[in-house]
C-alpha cells in the first residue's frame, strides 16, 4: 500500500511586518512568504507551528479540508 503524502497546511500572509522585530521578519521570510496575500503550503511538523505561533499576529494559518489526524 502508498504511505500518503505528509500532512501539510497552509499558511497565508495577511499583515505586514514592517515595524515588528527582525526576527519576527525573518520568520516569515523563512515559512516562504514574501509578498502579503500570498499562501503556501507547509509540512505540519512541531518546527513549522513554532514560527507560525511565533508570526500568528502575521498570518493565517489554515488546515486542508481532507486533513484527517490519526
Amino acid at each position: 500500500m502508498a504511505q500518503n503524502a505528509a500532512p501539510t497546511m497552509r499558511v497565508t500572509y495577511t499583515k505586514s511586518s514592517i515595524g515588528y522585530a527582525h526576527d519576527q521578519k525573518k520568520t516569515v521570510e523563512s515559512l516562504g512568504l514574501r509578498r502579503l496575500h500570498q499562501t503556501v503550503e507547509v509540512p505540519d511538523t512541531a518546527s513549522v507551528r513554532g514560527m507560525c505561533h511565533k508570526v500568528r499576529h502575521l498570518v493565517t494559518i489554515e488546515e486542508p479540508s481532507g486533513a484527517t489526524k490519526e
